[in-house]
């Protein structure tokens, strides 16, 4: 049995963070039951790749990809009709989950005191970028915004140049971490007490937590660490280096003299490796631009895998700079069966990300693709809240829900 099977969601989530975060749940063996309104579409679902038939809200492979093993029903929550149908699946739920603006499902009616009314050990999992309370709470904002507020853009780049942000929603990535043991130990607290809470989680002190080193060093010692572009304080050579072939590259990091010297040996111990202001890690920091010259003048011959491999048997820590064709071609990704195809009825043929870890007892699993937007809200009503056909064509007709 997967250990989540049972465990029924309603899920409010959407963009990467929150879906990222129930797409765990699923993937175990949860019940989810996303809410949508063609209304105002989930973001994800007008964000690239798409399916070879073009862009639509159907076709989104980066939705697809966190969103597989879900139930996804339209309902049109400004619908004065829809808070009382929201509220028989609330009864239905374990767990709801929401990372909208705080006060938005206060607004609805639904906060967390509302919920309570419904189901008394109800478990409310609610992550903003701030958190709630205090005076900045409800600015919106995305990854890129925390990014910036976490400190992260001030330090990503090079010392001459301004600061940039990291590679896409970054801290969305993050958050997930933390969220789905939080989740976990919740379900734990409400199976040992048989009560409920409200989950509040910032994505801002979330990613804080990421910045530890640099905030004690500031704390302790009054440094402020800046732009540095691939160079770390306690390493050298430490960078990206070029290699055969067009814009392939590979890391190369020394952290002790031994690293230093079994690079050396590979490179043939060419005479400019004796010289003496390369000796110490000193010396070499202090003769960095030279340093990653010469070394990039070398790993130029190579081809990217290859040099990798090569120093990692000599004990020297190397890794390809890998595009998105080397990541599906990586044969470790292979071996754990990371990417997992599915068909999807507009997508087509597409890969999901598979949890990063594997249970040896209780593996995840993938049932079905992504539901296009409203596409179980029928099934939903009948297998789930035991509603009629009349009763189902009647919210229809009405414009609560949408199919």
């Amino acid at each position: 049995m997967r250990p989540l099977a049972g465990l029924n969601v309603l899920d409010f989530c959407w963009v990467a963070v929150g879906p990222m975060t129930t797409s765990y749940l699923a993937e175990y063996g949860a019940t989810v039951v996303r809410v949508e309104s063609k209304r105002r579409p989930e973001t994800l679902r007008n964000a690239p790749p798409f399916g070879s038939q073009g862009s639509s809200v159907n076709r989104s492979g980066y939705f697809a990809n966190y969103n597989a093993n879900k139930y996804g029903i339209g309902v049109n929550m400004v619908h004065p009709q829809a808070r009382d149908f929201v509220k028989r699946l609330v009864a239905w739920a374990d767990l709801v989950t929401e990372n909208f603006t705080p006060g938005t499902l206060e607004d609805w009616g639904l906060g967390y005191e509302d919920l309570r009314q419904i189901k008394p050990d109800i478990i409310l999992f609610s992550t903003s970028m701030l958190g709630r309370g205090g005076p900045y709470s409800k600015q919106p904002g995305f990854g890129a915004v925390l990014a910036s507020l976490s400190g992260m853009t001030g330090l990503t780049g090079w010392p001459d140049r301004m600061p940039t942000n990291p590679y896409g929603a970054y801290t969305d990535f993050l958050v997930p971490r933390f969220t789905v043991p939080t989740i976990l130990a919740a379900l734990d607290y409400r199976r040992r007490t048989g009560r409920g809470q409200h989950l509040d989680f910032s994505q801002l002190e979330v990613s804080l937590q990421f910045m530890a080193p640099l905030l004690l060093d500031y704390t302790l010692n009054g440094r402020e660490r800046d732009r540095k572009g691939n160079r770390h304080p306690a390493a050298a050579p430490h960078g990206v280096y070029p290699c055969r072939g067009e814009d392939r590259w590979c890391t190369i990091a020394c952290e002790t003299d031994a690293e230093w010297e079994a690079l050396c040996r590979v490179m043939g111990s060419p005479p400019w490796t004796q010289e003496e202001r390369f000796a110490t890690l000193l010396g070499r920091k202090g003769h960095e631009d030279e340093l990653d010259n010469l070394v990039g003048q070398w790993t130029e011959g190579w081809e990217a895998r290859d040099l990798m491999q090569t120093l990692q048997q000599a004990g020297v820590p190397a890794g390809v700079v890998q595009t998105t064709q080397d990541l599906f071609d990586d044969p470790q990704l292979r071996h754990r069966g990371h990417f997992v195809f599915m068909d999807h009825p507009e997508v087509g043929r597409h890969p999901v990300q598979r949890s990063e870890f594997r249970l040896s007892a209780a593996p995840g699993e993938f049932r079905h693709a992504a539901p296009t937007l409203g596409q179980h809200t029928a099934q939903v009503c009948k297998e789930i809240l035991n509603m009629s056909e009349d009763e189902i064509a009647a919210l229809t007709a009405a414009g609560v829900l949408e199919e």
